[in-house]
């Protein structure tokens, strides 16, 4: 499942930016979209979409732009499906792609040039890209020579969209490979390998470490990374609570952000190519197993996406750690949040 953060442009001729949240969610109408104050918090529910994704939603992402946004999901052909975005919500859903992911879509993400969009998913070939446009979906490119090894769960370009790589469901439960709109020659699989099922994937916002949230102890796993992946980071000495299924770095790369099963389903730390000491929890945790994490365009806000009702939270963020909980939005998901998404325009 994917949790995005994006930095828009700003608005033009120097307006107001706008922020705005989106969630996947697992039942009708599988996508939920908000405008966001970061003094008052959710807005007003955007108006669903006039055609909604054909199945129960597992991801979201905007375009970097934010002028676009994609879902991935269960149940129907493509198992993908992008709508135009704007202040006004929700346009028009984009055609679907000639060639879809062909069984279910765990993740999604925009290059940062938005001019592809891959996607992680359940069944052979398990990773996929298409070319992207203001027009919408190109011609699916060829799948990779060496295949990821089972079921993707999160996927992830570089800032610089010269890698991509996917989180696995099996050994070696991580998976990057070269890109230039073709998947390259697959990387060689890290010395010490992540603990158990790859769940998510993120690299920092400099390109110099990738990070891994998996289902096993120690639930976070962090590389350096130069086109390959270095010696294993140290563990934190406080983990996480259990099963990893989020990871995201802040845009400046000064903290990690692990969403995970157990109380207190939301774990930050410091990051300065090591694990800092945990961020003290939030005073009102969420609600349920964290299941998507997102900071805001400025590190100023976090948002996590759980299982339980309100199905997500949104948190002020500083150096100084979590503030208050923003109220919940008037409007709530319909059910578990399984992916998280923030735009600034």
């Amino acid at each position: 499942m994917l949790s995005q953060h994006i930095r828009g442009a700003g608005g033009a001729g120097g307006a107001p930016q706008k922020h705005y949240v989106a969630v996947a969610h697992t039942s009708s109408p599988r996508v939920t979209a908000y405008p966001f104050d970061k003094t008052s918090g959710f807005g007003t529910k955007y108006s669903d979409p006039s055609t909604l994704p054909g199945g129960a939603a597992q991801a979201v992402a905007f375009t970097h732009a934010g002028d676009a946004i994609a879902v991935g999901h269960q149940t129907t052909d493509p198992r993908i499906a992008a709508y135009p975005w704007s202040d006004a919500g929700f346009g028009t859903k984009f055609s679907d792609p000639a060639t879809g992911s062909s069984s279910t879509t765990y993740s999604v993400a925009f290059t940062t040039a938005d001019d592809y969009l891959g996607a992680a998913s359940s069944s052979s070939p398990y990773i996929h890209a298409w070319p992207w446009s203001g027009s919408g979906f190109g011609t699916k490119v060829s799948n990779p020579g060496s295949l990821p090894t089972s079921v993707c769960r999160g996927i992830a370009f570089t800032t610089a969209d010269d890698y991509v790589a996917v989180a696995t469901n099996s050994s070696p439960y991580v998976a990057a490979y070269p890109w230039t709109g073709s998947f390259g020659t697959k990387v060689s699989d890290p010395g010490t390998l992540p603990a158990g099922a790859g769940r998510d994937v993120a690299f920092t916002t400099a390109d110099d470490y990738i990070a891994v949230a998996h289902s096993t102890s120690p639930y976070i796993s962090v590389y350096p990374w130069s086109g390959s992946f270095g010696t294993k980071v140290s563990d934190p000495s406080t983990l996480p609570g259990t099963g990893g299924q989020s990871v995201k770095f802040s845009h400046a790369d000064d903290y990690i952000a692990v969403a995970h099963f157990s109380s207190p389903y939301i774990s930050i730390y410091p990051w300065s190519g090591s694990f800092g000491t945990k961020v003290s929890d939030p005073s009102t945790l969420p609600a349920g197993s964290g299941r998507s994490v997102c900071f805001s365009d400025d590190d100023d806000v976090v948002v996590v996406g759980h299982s339980t009702t309100p199905f997500v939270s949104a948190y002020p963020w500083s150096g100084s750690g979590f503030g208050t909980k923003y109220s919940d939005p008037s409007t709530l998901p319909a059910s578990e949040c399984l992916g998280v998404a923030w735009a600034t325009v």
